[in-house]
């Protein structure tokens, strides 16, 4: 199987491979093809322990291939795609007023169950040394939230990311998103999560922070 040698490989160069990790810098395309074609065989092994008939039932014939394709290049993608080429720009204006993007679709999954975390993202930015275009907070949420996580660690993961490449003096990112895991599952219960990170400016100064959450609509949020 090819997942033991890469496991083997990635496990001798000291790699993690938790499920929120990146990890296809240390994989090449053609890995990916194979890993992708192991995927489908484990997927199809669970499905005929599980009794469903693959071979007669019309609709579950190529589940195994559908599911593999949506784990390795949708859902999951952000453990194995490239990140998205993102350019700073330098703040030459000398910017320092609040601006906030969103609400941001994300889409994540939960470690736990494997099954989808829905919602939104709001960033605020007070800028510093650089810029960078509108859209390409969507582009690194989507590459972040793509992968089997807890929505905790991926707000964090999310905040450090836009703070590497813009490093403003005041940076929030706030969360709020529902989970299939209390809602189809367990519970059964709709309530939604809510999650935040504060940095910098809006960290330390109340009236800032105040400004961001006004923005997003005068929620309260507890900071991280």
């Amino acid at each position: 199987m090819i997942s033991e040698k890469l496991r083997e490989r990635l496990e001798a160069k000291g790699v993690r491979m938790h499920a929120n990790d990146h990890i296809g810098d240390h994989l090449t395309k053609y890995e990916l093809i194979a890993l992708q074609e192991e995927v489908e065989q484990r997927v199809a092994a669970l499905l005929d322990s599980l009794l469903i008939d693959r071979a007669s039932d019309h609709n579950s014939k190529d589940t195994h291939r559908r599911v593999a394709k949506m784990f390795m290049q949708e859902v999951f993608a952000g453990r194995y795609a490239d990140k998205p080429a993102v350019t700073e720009f330098p703040n030459v204006s000398q910017l320092d007023q609040l601006y906030v993007v969103g609400p941001i679709s994300v889409r994540s999954a939960c470690s736990h169950h494997l099954v989808p975390i829905l919602g939104s993202a709001w960033v605020g930015v007070i800028p510093g040394e650089n810029v960078i275009g509108l859209s390409k907070f969507g582009r690194i949420a989507e590459w972040i939230m793509a992968r089997p996580q807890i929505q905790e660690e991926a707000t964090v993961m999310l905040a450090d990311e836009i703070e590497a490449l813009c490093k403003p003096l005041g940076l929030g990112v706030v969360v709020k998103a529902a989970h299939m895991c209390c809602s189809w599952r367990g519970l059964k219960d709709n309530s939604e999560m809510t999650t935040s990170v504060m940095r910098g400016v809006l960290r330390d100064d109340p009236a800032a922070r105040s400004e961001f959450l006004t923005f997003i609509g005068g929620h309260r949020f507890t900071c991280r």
